[in-house]
């Protein structure tokens, strides 16, 4: 996703509609012919590997959820509004499920330009590669339920994310012993 020369800016919506709510807005903005204005409207995803039933899948899972991030021109406040500023504000406010601006009051505050880089470029990295939906933390106790050390509790030492593997030290014949376990082969105790 490029980045365009207007400032992005995060919307609250309702949470578990924002797929429908931006769905709406985009129809909204180019019914109005406001491309130009409002080039983009982001459910900030990421994809993620989870396992259940000892089933691996890739699920797309909002980063924030009951947030939009809107690329938008909103005018220059220090000016007065123009006709299209005004249809800008017009088509975002009264498009049904738009809540407010994030630190929004006469005038909404732009995302800076380095968090708006790290969402983009968070989402596209999950793109690419799905990250390891671990719940499970270092330190955390945790029993191991499958494989050759099966019933042995231990303490999680690291997280592999990028392997979806834990390090765990367990206990063998009296000595501690790291070993690395598939996430999904452990539950916390």
């Amino acid at each position: 996703m490029e980045l365009m020369p207007h400032p992005w800016y995060v919307v609250r919506v309702h949470t578990g509609q924002e797929d429908k709510i931006r769905d709406r807005m985009v129809r909204r903005v180019k019914a109005d012919g406001l491309e130009g204005r409002i080039p983009q409207v982001l459910v900030p995803i990421e994809r993620v590997t989870e396992v259940k039933a000892g089933k691996k899948r890739v699920v797309n899972r909002k980063i924030y959820p009951g947030y939009l991030l809107i690329q938008v021109d909103l005018g220059d406040p220090a000016l007065e509004q123009t006709d299209e500023d005004k249809a800008v504000w017009f088509a975002l406010h009264e498009t049904p499920g738009f809540g407010d601006f994030v630190g929004g009051g006469e005038q909404p505050t732009p995302m800076s330009p380095e968090e708006v880089k790290n969402i983009l470029s968070r989402m596209e990295d999950s793109e690419a590669q799905p990250r390891m939906a671990v719940k499970i933390r270092p330190g955390d106790l945790v029993r191991i339920k499958e494989g050759p050390f099966e019933g042995f509790d231990g303490s999680v030492e690291e997280v592999l994310d990028s392997k979806g593997l834990l390090r765990i030290s367990v206990t063998i014949f009296g000595r501690a012993t790291s070993v690395e376990i598939e996430h999904w082969q452990v539950e916390p105790v």
